[in-house]
């Protein structure tokens, strides 16, 4: 595979599943000691990736979900929000500027907070309450957030009595990381002629729906705009119809993520009327890889998570096609702001 180092994913990817007994222990501890509702808050790409968990449990679970913003909680705080809260924070660097200012607000209120990072010498690495560290870069941390936040909404699910196969399930989550490679290895033929899509027009319209929506908003503005420097229009698939449409003709690219989960309906009504109004749709659906052994009920589980492994294969291919490495900046941590 293009400059894919394997051993190195499988190493990133089984520490995030080598994490999930711990998670549970401290969400079951954190329950006992009666938690009242769970905050996902992290900070641009990483708070995406939260957002399955969180949507998770807003469907299936009684107990209450929040996702928000660290930098307009620093401002403003939260009714709900208090001592009795379980704060799950990510951060690949640890450092993460706004991340690291909700997190003095945080120890004032009295929440329980586990920081999910990449590196422990970090203050997010040495500041949570129960610090869960899994070294991982850019490339592979998709996979690892959404396995470790995965983990955190299951382990509430369990010791709420809200599901009844928890351990089946994480059973065969266990399995991803290697079947997660073969993916890889599967779709690297079809890789190149994604990336050239991609890198055939200067503004896409991406999206998507379920537990596939965040996915397309992440990958639009975290690795197309932020290290591409591609135009994007990330929205949701039900909000396509509500304003984004009117942006079509025959030259507009559209680029659709179809999910497994109950929500792909929404997705499908994308599917079938863009066709009909430009000549440039291109869908990537996780039903077409192939992963023997996974039950349907966690392959809807784990749809973003496929995603973000076989997206990770076509922007290599970009990067090498456009000149333009995925490490260029010109702002992002370049300059102050």
């Amino acid at each position: 595979m293009l400059n894919f180092d394997e051993q190195r994913f499988l190493r990133i990817q089984s520490g995030a599943v080598g994490l999930q007994k711990r998670l549970e222990t401290v969400i079951a501890s954190c329950l006992a000691g009666g938690a009242e509702n769970i905050f996902f808050l992290g900070t641009g790409g990483a708070a995406i990736l939260m957002q399955p968990a969180a949507q998770l449990l807003q469907r299936r679970s009684r107990f209450p979900a929040f996702i928000d913003m660290p930098a307009e909680l620093v401002l403003t705080g939260s009714a709900n929000l208090t001592e009795k809260s379980i704060v799950v924070m990510p951060s690949l660097s640890g450092t993460t500027k706004e991340s690291v200012a909700l997190l003095a607000k945080l120890k004032e209120i009295g929440a329980t907070v586990l920081t999910l990072v990449g590196h422990e010498e970090t203050p997010l690495g040495k500041g949570g309450d129960h610090v869960f560290v899994n070294f991982a870069e850019d490339d592979t941390s998709c996979e690892s957030f959404y396995l470790q936040s995965l983990f955190v909404a299951l382990a509430v699910l369990k010791h709420r009595g809200e599901i009844d196969n928890h351990d089946a399930i994480v059973a065969e989550l266990a399995r991803l990381p290697a079947l997660l490679l073969e993916v890889k290895r599967a779709y690297e033929p079809k890789a190149e002629a994604f990336a050239k899509v991609l890198a055939g027009s200067d503004f896409h319209i991406i999206t998507g729906a379920g537990n596939a929506w965040p996915e397309a908003f992440y990958y639009g503005m975290c690795i197309l705009e932020e290290m591409q420097w591609i135009r994007t229009r990330p929205v949701h698939a039900s909000d396509f119809f509500h304003g984004t449409l009117e942006l079509v003709d025959k030259d507009v690219s559209v680029i659709l993520f179809k999910g497994e989960d109950a929500l792909r309906p929404l997705a499908e009504r994308v599917e079938n009327f863009a066709p009909s109004y430009t000549d440039k749709l291109t869908v990537l659906d996780t039903a077409d890889l192939d992963l023997p052994g996974i039950s349907p009920e966690v392959r809807g589980l784990i749809s973003p998570a496929l995603l973000a492994t076989v997206l990770e294969r076509i922007s290599a291919h970009l990067e090498v096609m456009r000149n333009h490495p995925l490490t260029t900046r010109r702002y992002y941590k370049r300059v102050a702001y």
